[in-house]
Formats: structure tokens, C-alpha cells, sequence
């Protein structure tokens, strides 16, 4: 079970996201032109959304997968065209809304449902693969291990998820970060060591059946973010 600073912080994302950052998500997750940071982070969400679905089988026919933090959905309907069945959340409706909106009439042989809500509501049932990319960057330690036990509970193939790892250029721009005002300023990044959190995943009871596999850190510019795998021991 997650601890109440889960919810804490899941409310100010999602605030974040409906009130301030929506326009700007929008046009940076687009091929619209923007400045060259923001380029930066593009093409690295570009290259991690790649390693992620490169993870997953190549046929996902008739398998459910849960995309938790979808935004505004290119990774479902990537998994959907590979013939899965996608539950892809938000905690954002902004985001979703943008994410109906942006599916194509034909996804192929897959299907795809946006939903505004929490990742670890069970009333989504069970799935064959969960990806969560750069959705639990925001949380501490804790409550990230927590929410990977929830979701191992219903989960019975691969968890696939990012961190944000403890790297000098990471706090830098943490640090940085801190001098914008408050009302302008994204939830926190919590970076965690990959060892830290690795030992984390291996000590926490929920995880008791799964193991820690490959891993792969994506560093572009101002995108900094580590994918790690979760997979039945």
C-alpha cells in the first residue's frame, strides 16, 4: 500500500499538469517546433518510449497491458498496434483528453482505453505487462517500491519502469530548479541511487516473486531518466 505522501504528491501532479504545464505538454509530446531544451527532452522521451516497447514482446495479441502515466498516450497506441489490449491512465484528464484525441481512427488489431485516474486502482483488474515510463520520477523511494508492489499484486509478466538516477547533472538542475517561483515550478524529481534502489526492490515483501533485470539509462541534454525491468524470479 502506498503512504499518504503518495497521494500528496499524485495530487500536485496532477495540478501541475492541469493547470500549468497542459499547453506545454501538449506541444513538447507534437512535432511542433520548440526551443532547444525542450528539443533535448523530446528526444530523450523519444529514445526511452523506444527502449520500453523494445522490452515488450513484438506480439502483445490478446494481452492486457497497463500503461500507468500514459500523458498523452504515444506508447499505448504503439503496444495497441502490437494487437494489445492497453488500459492507459493518467492522473492528469488534460492529458487524456489529449490522448483520445490524438488516436487514429485504426490502431490495428489492439485497443486502447484512456482513463483519467490513479494506477493503482484494482478496479482496472488484472494485466500481462505494466510500463510506467517517467510517471514515478516525482515520488521518493518509498512510495515508488510501494507502488511496484501494488501493481506486482495484479501484474503477472513484466514491470517496466524509470527512475530518475542520482547523477551531479541531475541535482544541478534540481538545484536550479529551485530558484524559479514557486507557482512555475513542475513536483520535485526525486533522484535515488540505482544500487538504493535496487536494494529497496529486493527487500520490500511484495516484490517476494519478482527480480531486477536489464537496465538502460537514457541521457539526452536536459533528459535524464533510467529504465529498469521487473520480471518474475
Amino acid at each position: 500500500m502506498a503512504h499518504g505522501s503518495y497521494q500528496e504528491r499524485r495530487q500536485a501532479i496532477e495540478t501541475y499538469f492541469n493547470r500549468t504545464a497542459a499547453d506545454a505538454w501538449k506541444k513538447l509530446t507534437s512535432d511542433a517546433k520548440v526551443n532547444p531544451i525542450r528539443a533535448t527532452v523530446r528526444a530523450g522521451r523519444d529514445a526511452m518510449r523506444a527502449t520500453l516497447l523494445d522490452w515488450l514482446p513484438s506480439d502483445l495479441t490478446g494481452q492486457r497491458l497497463l500503461d500507468a502515466g500514459c500523458g498523452t498516450g504515444a506508447l499505448a497506441i504503439a503496444a495497441a498496434r502490437r494487437g494489445a489490449q492497453v488500459v492507459a491512465i493518467d492522473v492528469a484528464p488534460t492529458l487524456i483528453e489529449i490522448a483520445r484525441e490524438r488516436t487514429p481512427s485504426d490502431i490495428g488489431p489492439g485497443s486502447v482505453r484512456f482513463e483519467a485516474g490513479d494506477m493503482l486502482d484494482p478496479e482496472f483488474g488484472q494485466f500481462d505487462h505494466v510500463v510506467a515510463m517517467d510517471s514515478l520520477i516525482h515520488y521518493v523511494p518509498a512510495d515508488v517500491v510501494a507502488v511496484l508492489s501494488g501493481l506486482a499484486s495484479r501484474t503477472s509478466g513484466s514491470i517496466l519502469f524509470t527512475f530518475a538516477p542520482r547523477t551531479p547533472a541531475l541535482a544541478l538542475m534540481h538545484a536550479v530548479g529551485q530558484w524559479f517561483p514557486r507557482g512555475n515550478r513542475s513536483p520535485a524529481i526525486e533522484p535515488v541511487g540505482e544500487q538504493t534502489l535496487r536494494a529497496l526492490l529486493a527487500e520490500e515483501p511484495g516484490l517476494a516473486g519478482w527480480r531486477s533485470d536489464r537496465t538502460k539509462r537514457i541521457a539526452v541534454g536536459f533528459y535524464t531518466s533510467q529504465a529498469l525491468a521487473l520480471v518474475p524470479a
